[in-house]
């Protein structure tokens, strides 16, 4: 589906991804709160995010991931001087520990099938005191009960590879389990998921010498 969509992904006519825009600027205002030099983003499609980032800090590094070969050509095509893109599973990322000060995911959550294991591979990535910003949509338990046992897999059948919503709790203990400590965890206007967790900064022991 996302090998078909990468042509229109960012055109006026790219039906369901333009609601992806609405996360730009929650991501941006979170990510102006403090600097950071490396950023890693997660179904980054066809780079949209990471161009306005080229563009408001032309300083940084960039590296983007995504499992459609399509996308990811598209954003090499771009030629971001910044940006580097890798072909590969957010659930397994291929990168060595401590690699990135941030890592943001858009609406590319929901198509996991095993959200512990990216959270666990986020952890890994980030360097300590480094942030996780996740947008996705969220619903109230109810309503993802629903939505996971009715609509989901019907949309998933149609091959829009959605596989489940979940709610602010799941989420929060996503983070726990992994060893992100959850700073914020919301639901925002639109059924939006906004969430930030970091990854905890190691202590120190010190010696004493008597």
């Amino acid at each position: 589906m996302f090998d078909r969509a990468a042509e229109k992904y960012e055109s006026g006519h790219a039906g369901v991804y333009e609601l992806r825009k609405k996360d730009y600027p929650p991501i941006l205002e979170e990510l102006d709160k403090e600097p950071f030099e490396t950023l890693l983003d997660c179904g980054c499609g066809t780079a949209p995010m990471l161009s306005l980032l080229s563009e408001r800090y032309p300083e940084r590094r960039y590296t983007g991931i995504d499992l459609s070969p399509n996308m990811i050509a598209a954003a090499r095509a771009k030629g971001l001087k910044n940006a580097s893109f890798v072909l590969g599973d957010c659930e397994r990322l291929p990168f060595a520990d401590d690699s990135f000060d941030a890592v943001i995911c858009s609406m590319s959550f929901h198509h996991y099938p095993d959200p512990q294991a990216f959270f666990n591979s986020v952890f890994r990535v980030l360097r300590p005191g480094g942030r996780l910003i996740l947008r996705d949509m969220t619903m109230s338990a109810p309503m993802a009960w629903i939505a996971n046992r009715l609509e989901m897999p019907l949309i998933h059948l149609l091959g829009h590879g959605d596989v489940r919503v979940y709610t602010c709790a799941e989420v929060r203990k996503l983070c726990e389990n992994a060893g992100l400590t959850p700073e914020t965890v919301q639901w925002r206007k639109g059924l939006r998921l906004h969430c930030v967790a970091r990854k905890p900064v190691s202590k120190i022991r010190s010696t004493r010498l008597d």
